[in-house]
């Protein structure tokens, strides 16, 4: 049976519903939608409010350990008062109150080799927030055997990054990093602004999936540098010995949906 709004939900929504193509049925579709947000810091806490905040139904959040007071400065579903205690915790409470009609599963852990194939069989995109590239190549590696669209992005003091993954019709992570990158640092200098940006970003580009409509991101990789506000597009190449996608045929990329 097709998802309907309720006439709160068109309240709500009221200014967004009639962006061109996205309409009542984009509105449907993401009440329909479940996304898996690994993290849900500096960057996957602005992407999951935006996304709870356009009305997608449910979300499965992953993310470990409790909110600490280095996290203040750009984690914007931590609190002052949720110090010492969890961060997904935290997370989904400030989510509820922004959509008490959202649906979220709570998973006080980070992705890993044991939970990612789990994880992402729960959700419909997969959106890749975590600053370890173990994390991120256990998803890549689970979105490309389940054939589940990954959003990739990331930053680093002034800068970030972001592509959308649609296997069989893109590069996989494994393809743009065929070695993990040994310079990448758990810490590293960080604005909320700047990891804001990015998360928006992906936040966009995840509706644009799961509704249907625009042109997604893909076999380009989007950096923008906001110390001199430049953003510019690097082309990405599948590769056919990609140990994690280079089994898969091409597929066709006329379409927006995953």
């Amino acid at each position: 049976m097709p998802v309907e709004l309720t006439d709160e939900e068109k309240a709500v929504y009221a200014w967004q519903i009639p962006v061109r193509d996205f309409g009542e049925a984009g509105q449907r579709k993401l009440k329909a939608s479940t996304a898996l947000v690994s993290r849900v810091g500096g960057l996957g806490g602005p992407l999951a409010l935006e996304l709870a905040m356009a009305g997608i139904g449910r979300l499965v959040l992953a993310h470990g350990g409790i909110v600490k007071p280095s996290d203040l400065n750009r984690q914007v579903l931590m609190t002052h008062d949720a110090l010492g205690t969890s961060r997904v915790a935290s997370s989904a409470r400030r989510l509820r109150e922004m959509n008490p009609r959202l649906e979220i599963v709570e998973v006080p852990e980070n992705v890993s080799e044991d939970n990612a194939a789990g994880l992402v069989a729960q959700a419909d995109i997969v959106f890749d927030c975590a600053p370890l590239f173990v994390e991120r190549f256990a998803l890549n590696r689970q979105c490309v055997l389940q054939n589940k669209p990954m959003v990739e992005s990331a930053m680093y003091g002034m800068e970030g990054q972001i592509t959308t993954i649609l296997p069989g019709r893109t590069p996989c992570l494994a393809c743009i990093y065929p070695d993990e990158p040994t310079a990448w640092k758990r810490e590293f200098p960080v604005f909320g602004a700047v990891s804001g940006v990015v998360g928006c970003l992906a936040a966009v580009e995840g509706i644009k999936l799961l509704a249907g409509f625009g042109e997604p991101l893909t076999n380009e990789m989007l950096y923008y540098d906001t110390r001199h506000m430049r953003f510019y597009r690097m082309p990405l190449t599948r590769r056919a010995d990609c140990s994690v996608c280079g089994h898969l045929p091409v597929r066709s990329e006329s379409s927006t949906e995953p």
